[in-house]
């Protein structure tokens, strides 16, 4: 029986990137704004990130050439892309004629008028919006010129159908954001509005923390992608790699 799925599938967010750190700054010092220069889609790995990246590269490159990526798909932001990029030269993949493809659909999800802004300037700027997020929750509220949780997993749906169109039966590696790998468990495995929310509330997905899914031909009628685990940090700790998650620049509304 021929698979519409990856045989394998890693889903993995971008190492630290600048934004991480700048947000992390502005939260312990109380601020409203986040300092970063460069359009969101611009912000690049710090020094970390890039250790980070190369360990997860290390990880890869320990495996057979036959378990590697042979596919990599990847968000248009620059952290991603640098991610994927580090991946390669530590000689991760499968060979070096793998393609790398940017996809916008796994972009980083858009936060419209309170990009930028942490908690407490979301509460200081736009207290209506911390209430109507509040009383809609995370996974409905869309700030006006942003996206909801909902927003993504409809993009990430058609990415989903690209994935099965082009990429089945080979190993792919996708590199996105926190948001991205979580809607994306959302939609692979059926999950309900509470189940990927109480995910969530575990605990922040790890920058380069792996998520890995294998083809199994015995899941339901046709066969399904089975998760084999999720935000998986022993690369980064196998190599001596501290270890992050701090959510993005951008993310205080999540």
């Amino acid at each position: 029986m021929k698979s519409r799925w990856p045989s394998r599938l890693w889903i993995v967010r971008h190492g630290e990137s600048a934004g991480n750190v700048a947000r992390d700054l502005a939260h312990a010092s109380g601020l409203g704004r986040i300092d970063i220069a460069e359009r969101d889609v611009d912000v690049p790995l710090s020094e970390l990130g890039k250790v980070q990246a190369r360990a997860l590269g290390h990880w890869f490159a320990g495996r057979p050439a036959t378990e590697r990526p042979e596919v990599v798909l990847t968000s248009p932001y620059l952290r991603a892309v640098q991610t994927a990029s580090l991946v390669r030269d530590a000689h991760g993949l499968a060979g070096d004629e793998v393609p790398h493809c940017v996809d916008e659909r796994l972009r980083e999800r858009e936060f419209g008028i309170l990009d930028r802004l942490t908690s407490f300037g979301i509460k200081e700027h736009y207290p209506e919006q911390a209430a109507f997020r509040a009383a809609m929750g995370k996974f409905y509220h869309r700030p006006p010129g942003g996206e909801s949780w909902c927003d993504v997993i409809l993009r990430l749906r058609s990415a989903l159908d690209t994935l099965s169109l082009h990429h089945a039966e080979r190993r792919v590696l996708i590199v996105g954001h926190q948001v991205v790998v979580l809607c994306l468990r959302y939609l692979l495995e059926n999950l309900s509005e509470a189940e990927i929310l109480d995910i969530d509330a575990a605990g922040d997905v790890a920058n380069c923390g792996v998520t890995e899914y294998r083809f199994d031909p015995r899941e339901g009628a046709d066969g399904a992608l089975r998760l084999d685990v999720y935000n998986f940090i022993a690369p980064l700790k196998e190599a001596g790699a501290p270890v992050t998650s701090a959510p993005d620049a951008a993310v205080a509304a999540r």
